[in-house]
């Protein structure tokens, strides 16, 4: 709460720095409830630490959430944001402001534009082991079966596919986040909605990028509508539809834009089924990272975290529906 007001309080002297104008805080709670007064014109403020990559999505979706609920526009404070999302949140109706001066507020006849304020670097708090390369796998199998969570470290480290002195560091993290109990008896997952969200953040800004093998495109338009066609297991190997094809094969409402493809085969193998490589394609080729032999297909919440990268409304959409549905034990 304190990073919030901090957060806050900077934003605002930053702002009458540069335009003299004096933001006034509504209510002075730190929370969804809490507006902002920028000359007559009222927002609902959401304090964000940073907006990355990871949860650029997760971020977004709660910024048009408490848009909704408060029936007023937004305005996200943060520490930082990267010039290319912020064009992202802009052209989704989302205001910001920075604790550098940075801001892009838009509302009736209010306009306020700052470009190019640089922000003081400071240290960079070093994130928990739990959430780098090792973390995100070990997690990832909690999330798909949070009672996995009881089996031994010998278990856990040949099902993870990661050492076993990096399981032991890793749980004992996870106990003191507050996202595991340890009992006597047993050990039991808790708060698993925050661990999800924690979980796709990481895995978006740390894992994923190494899995990326290749941006490709269909050669005959038609594949793009007729992909529930393709044999993607035509020769040896295991591949999956993730993503957004992934989810129209769980619930049929979504209908993929972006195909994401999760295999173990090589980029190469693809030109037989017509998919040349192309920086501009909409197919994306991951390697996957679980044991081929633990699961049949995509786990839902790995479809979950791919389709809360994009912040798109129609994702956040299906992504709700997997949530509720298939993804229901996670509170």
């Amino acid at each position: 709460m304190k990073t919030e007001k901090y957060i806050l309080d900077e934003a605002i002297l930053c702002l009458f720095k540069y335009t003299n104008i004096q933001a006034v805080v509504k209510n002075g709670r730190l929370r969804n409830d809490a507006f902002l007064m920028i000359a007559n014109e009222e927002f609902v403020i959401e304090i964000k630490s940073e907006v990355t990559k990871g949860n650029k999505g997760l971020v977004l979706a709660s910024l048009k959430g408490s848009s909704r609920e408060n029936n007023l526009p937004i305005i996200l404070i943060t520490k930082y944001i990267p010039v290319e999302i912020a064009k992202e949140y802009v052209s989704e109706g989302v205001n910001y402001l920075d604790i550098a001066g940075n801001c892009d507020i838009r509302q009736h006849n209010l306009v306020l534009l700052i470009e190019g304020k640089k922000i003081d670097k400071t240290g960079k708090v070093e994130q928990p082991r739990a959430f780098y390369e090792t973390g995100i796998k070990l997690i990832f199998q909690f999330l798909v079966e949070p009672a996995k969570v009881k089996l031994t470290y010998r278990e856990l480290a040949e099902l993870a596919n990661i050492s076993l002195g990096s399981v032991g560091a890793i749980m004992q993290e996870l106990i003191d986040l507050n996202f595991i109990l340890k009992t006597k008896q047993t050990m039991k997952l808790k708060n698993t909605k925050e661990l999800l969200n924690r979980w796709i953040t990481a895995y978006h800004d740390v894992l994923r990028p190494r899995l990326f093998r290749k941006q490709m495109r269909f050669v005959r338009p038609e594949s793009y509508v007729k992909w529930k066609e393709i044999d993607l297991n035509h020769t040896n190997g295991l591949t999956f539809w993730g993503g957004e094809p992934g989810a129209n094969l769980l619930n049929g409402f979504l209908h993929p834009s972006i195909f994401t493809i999760y295999t173990d085969r090589n980029w190469q193998s693809f030109k037989d089924i017509d998919l040349v490589p192309d920086e501009n394609g909409k197919v994306e080729i991951l390697e996957i990272y679980w044991g081929p032999q633990t699961y049949k297909g995509i786990p839902p919440v790995l479809i979950y975290a791919d389709l809360m990268r994009s912040g798109s409304d129609r994702n956040i959409e299906t992504a709700n529906m997997i949530l509720s549905n298939e993804l229901q034990y996670i509170k």
